[in-house]
């Protein structure tokens, strides 16, 4: 089965003390078949000090993970909806859940729609708001 990834996985191969969590985790995904992560990731993992462009080329090249760059209209439909129950449920709740932002829930709806199962870090946000799709916790 194909495995997404989500960016927190990722950012924590290069955090010392999650290094090697994330790192079992992700090598049981690639037992059971690709990784590949959804376009949104990309852009996160540029965002950190010292990342670049060529620097997450060159990560995902070397460990094998793939980039979906395509996300149809569905996807983005899904990640949408999502997105706006989670706001109406944030202002109903006077803002006291932490704050989430649109590319978990396309990341999220990018593995649902594929019928890929997702490894994150974040349980909590994508069982909430996409309970069909299956999750590998780190």
């Amino acid at each position: 089965m194909t495995t997404a990834v989500d960016t927190n996985v990722i950012i924590a191969l290069w955090d010392l003390e999650l290094r090697l969590v994330a790192r079992g985790a992700l090598e049981a995904a690639w037992k059971g078949g690709a990784v590949v992560v959804a376009a949104p990731v990309f852009g996160e993992l540029m965002a950190g000090p010292g990342r670049d462009e060529a620097f997450v080329d060159s990560f995902l090249r070397d460990t094998g993970i793939t980039v979906d760059w395509n996300l149809e209209e569905a996807v983005w439909r899904r990640a949408g909806r999502a997105f706006q129950a989670y706001v109406a449920r944030r202002r109903k709740r006077s803002g006291s859940a932490p704050r989430r932002i649109l590319a978990g829930f396309v990341i999220g709806a990018h593995a649902l729609h594929r019928g890929y199962r997702l490894l994150t870090m974040d349980e909590g946000l994508y069982r909430s708001v996409f309970p069909a799709l299956r999750l590998e916790k780190v």
